[in-house]
């Protein structure tokens, strides 16, 4: 009896170890002065460029905000109060600068109090600015009068705007076509109360699928019933008094689209029946075209549920898809099909087919050009020009084309590999055309690119030229070096040479300026102050070393303001990273680190504990490498371990920290890299994981850049799996996921199975479930104790000599 009693104490005091009680915490005053500070505005320009809109927003959501009702349904999260995406960010501020004048406006007349503002567009016409602003019963649209700043409320809080924008301009700036709720919306339906009437079946008709996970799916009729309740709207039109006119009933609506001279409007549904198996994404379309009245001129597509996808990243679906107007024509629609079926892994001469379709609608549409690899986007010109891509993701090969979408006649611009930042030739100029739609820019035959400029020797952002006659390219504008880092945000008036650009540096906040590229005179237009004055003396520079095989890797290093560089003391070093894929190591070793980029801290990495005496080394590079016909993850572990190697050998090299004392983090896939590094490797004292997945085999249809499936190679993930090599793993870890995880293949399940594999093996682990969050976290409360967390741990495991915590 005795031995029982004693028995039932240990077992309390186990439980009493292993699950804490504990209230909010807020870190460290050096890293809180970090954390709490007042959020920089976020910028936007009008597309006539004479207008900047400031918008401001809380420096993080409340863990209030994130208690909000939420429904889950077909892949989305909504509130069934504001008829909104619960991930919504909204704003509780604005202000409006006129470029050409310098002035600024931040006074409006008739703003709605308590601000939740979003969807901010201006007007076709550039002299008005429509948002929504949302409360507790509703979302509805408001108009501010740019020359008068007075703003109006043109609709109740009735918008709908779960898988749309709820309202868009017409193209007089005179009307808006809004989402409304239908007025007979019917009661939600509780699941919970609601008796079922039979069970839930699900079946298969035999065909082979590569669908992976995701969350937040339909789960019963109930959900079906919601799913529609929540999600269907009706059409309408509201002028600028607030006049509302019926356009079309009750439907779900997932894409509307006017034609460029504003005929005709393109608007596709959701139809039956709904998938538990697949999102929202996956269900059965329609689309239609109707003009200004409303009238149905043409179905010009139908799309069946999707349940059943071909293997690779190359695949897509059958059937005609990417339907969208040319922005250059009136009233011309242009779609793609697949040529193959739809399958990569099927061989076959062309891929992909982009045609033409012109009014009424109906029958075959005209090609314009097929690619032999899958079909990537297309930009229209003119009668005589439009660039046309496509791309193969087995090879990371990317082709562009100048097409004469009259002719068929086509040129080969650019073959490349993606992920080759170093000749990336940048992205085409587009202009607002005489339709009021963008298109790339066209003038006497030549158009421009503008580049971000990454180079071995930094970063030099550039405009060039192309004859699309001869193809041939001419650098007109190269960014010239500086203490600052100068960046292109775009081209203001071709003609003129006028830019907007933005300067930085470590410590100088970003600002916006404009510029001419001819003369180099430069107007300021933005004095935004550096919210983190106390990084401004931090010593920040590219670390640019090799791993043993010869691929060459780099991180920003960061050391503590006033570092003594004669003496070099031995500092604990925090290593922040996240694996990437690659096809060959040339591209793997290029870098876009930049010691000119501002400092921009966040709890997305280990930067604030530079103010704490740490070395930090952020964005470390992982690659991951293929080459050929070896896939990346063939070697998955071992490449890890030679990245993080190097690393640790660059910095101590330099003498600034003791090799003994260096942690490793990451998020989500960073996450995944941190447990296999503490399990197959010697080299680091401590871990934090967040969010991370452990165990592959509940992702067996794919993960990250990984196309086989589980039968193909159940050797391979069961060796990606940190959760299998859990009995390896002695090393200090803190497991960190947000309690409602979002992500496809990261549910919180992953992280709390983890943990007790690893408890019960005897690892030294402690887990943190952030209540609410999803795959990125937001909430204040819940961000300042995530800090806390990490500074206790690093400060346990870092900091005290008597600590060694290397896998033995």
């Amino acid at each position: 009896m005795k031995k029982l009693f004693y028995g039932f104490l240990l077992l309390l005091s186990l439980k009493t170890h292993a699950q804490e009680s504990i209230t909010f915490q807020k870190p460290s005053s050096e890293i809180l002065a970090l954390a709490d500070y007042i959020r920089p505005p976020q910028i936007k320009i009008s597309s006539d460029k004479n207008w900047m809109l400031f918008t401001y927003r809380p420096t993080y959501k409340s863990l209030t905000e994130l208690g909000q009702a939420e429904m889950k349904l077909a892949g989305l999260r909504i509130n069934p109060h504001t008829n909104m995406e619960s991930s919504t960010i909204f704003f509780d501020k604005i202000a409006l600068k006129k470029i050409s004048e310098n002035t600024e406006y931040t006074n409006f007349e008739g703003m709605p109090e308590k601000a939740a503002l979003s969807n901010f567009v201006f007007s076709p016409d550039n002299k008005k600015l429509a948002f929504s602003n949302t409360n507790n019963s509703g979302t509805a649209l408001f108009v501010v009068d740019l020359s008068t700043r007075k703003v109006k409320q043109l609709t109740p809080y009735n918008l709908n705007g779960t898988l749309t924008a709820p309202f868009q301009w017409l193209k007089n700036s005179l009307s808006l076509l809004i989402t409304s709720l239908p007025k007979d919306k019917a009661e939600l339906l509780d699941p919970s109360k609601d008796l079922p009437t039979g069970p839930v079946v699900s079946t298969s008709d035999g065909k082979v699928s590569q669908l992976r996970t995701y969350q937040d799916l339909l789960k019963n009729p109930q959900d079906e019933a919601n799913f529609e309740t929540l999600m269907q709207s009706n059409l309408a039109l509201v002028d600028l008094e607030g006049k509302i006119s019926s356009f079309k009933d009750k439907a779900i609506y997932t894409g509307i689209s006017f034609s460029p001279d504003g005929e005709y409007v393109m608007v596709t549904t959701i139809t039956k029946p709904y998938s538990y198996v697949v999102p929202v994404s996956y269900f059965p379309q329609k689309v239609r075209v109707y003009d200004r009245s409303g009238k149905e001129i043409a179905v010009v597509n139908e799309v069946p549920l999707t349940e059943v996808m071909p293997k690779g990243f190359s695949s897509t679906r059958s059937g005609k898809r990417g339907w969208h107007w040319r922005s250059d024509q009136p009233a011309t629609l242009a779609y793609v099909e697949a040529l193959d079926g739809g399958d990569a892994n099927k061989p076959a001469e062309f891929r992909d087919a982009l045609y033409t379709l012109s009014y009424p609608y109906t029958g075959a549409g005209k090609l314009i050009f097929k690619t032999k690899d899958r079909y990537a986007g297309v930009t229209w010109g003119n009668d005589k020009y439009a660039l046309v891509n496509s791309q193969w993701y087995d090879t990371r090969n990317k082709k562009t084309f100048v097409v004469n979408p009259s002719t068929g006649e086509s040129k080969l611009l650019h073959d490349r590999n993606s992920q080759d930042v170093y000749n990336d030739p940048g992205d085409v100029y587009m202009e607002k055309n005489s339709l009021g739609t963008y298109s790339m820019y066209v003038d006497k035959d030549k158009a421009l690119f503008v580049g971000k400029g990454f180079t071995k020797n930094g970063e030099f952002p550039f405009v060039d030229e192309l004859d699309l006659r001869s193809l041939k390219k001419k650098r007109i504008y190269t960014a010239p070096a500086s203490e600052l880092q100068e960046r292109i945000t775009q081209i203001v008036n071709p003609k003129t040479g006028d830019l907007l650009i933005s300067l930085q540096s470590a410590s100088v906040y970003p600002n916006y300026f404009m510029k001419n590229m001819k003369s180099g005179k430069q107007i300021t237009l933005t004095a935004l102050e550096n919210p983190f004055k106390s990084l401004e003396k931090v010593h920040k520079e590219i670390l640019n070393y090799k791993r043993k095989d010869g691929v060459e890797l780099s991180g920003t290093l960061y050391l503590p303001a006033g570092y003594d560089f004669t003496k070099k003391e031995k500092l604990p070093l925090l290593m922040w990273a996240y694996p990437r894929e690659y096809k060959d190591k040339n591209t793997a070793g290029q870098s876009t680190a930049n010691p000119k980029e501002f400092t921009f801290p966040s709890y997305g990495s280990f930067i604030y504990w530079v103010s704490k005496g740490y070395a930090v080394l952020d964005n470390a590079a992982f690659p991951i490498v293929g080459e050929g016909k070896k896939e990346p993850n063939d070697t998955f572990i071992e490449q890890l371990v030679s990245n993080a190697e190097a690393a640790i050998d660059a910095v101590e090299q330099l003498g600034y920290i003791d090799r003994k004392k260096v942690a490793v983090g990451g998020h989500s896939y960073g996450a995944f890299m941190t447990a296999h590094l503490l399990s197959n490797s010697k080299l680091f004292a401590a871990g934090i994981a967040r969010s991370g997945a452990y165990n592959r085999t509940l992702t067996p249809f794919g993960f990250q850049s990984e196309q086989r499936n589980f039968w193909d190679d159940p050797a391979l993930y069961m060796t990606m799996s940190p959760f299998v090599s859990a009995d390896r793993m002695k090393t200090p870890l803190l497991l960190i996921h947000g309690g409602a995880d979002n992500n496809p293949g990261t549910f919180t399940l992953q992280t709390e199975r983890y943990f007790q594999a690893l408890k019960n093996l005897g690892a030294p682990v402690r887990m943190v479930i952030l209540p609410r969050e999803a795959h990125g976290y937001v909430a204040k409360e819940n961000i300042f104790h995530l800090l806390w967390e990490q500074d206790q741990f690093l400060e346990k495991y870092l900091k005290t000599d008597s600590q060694t915590n290397r896998n033995q």
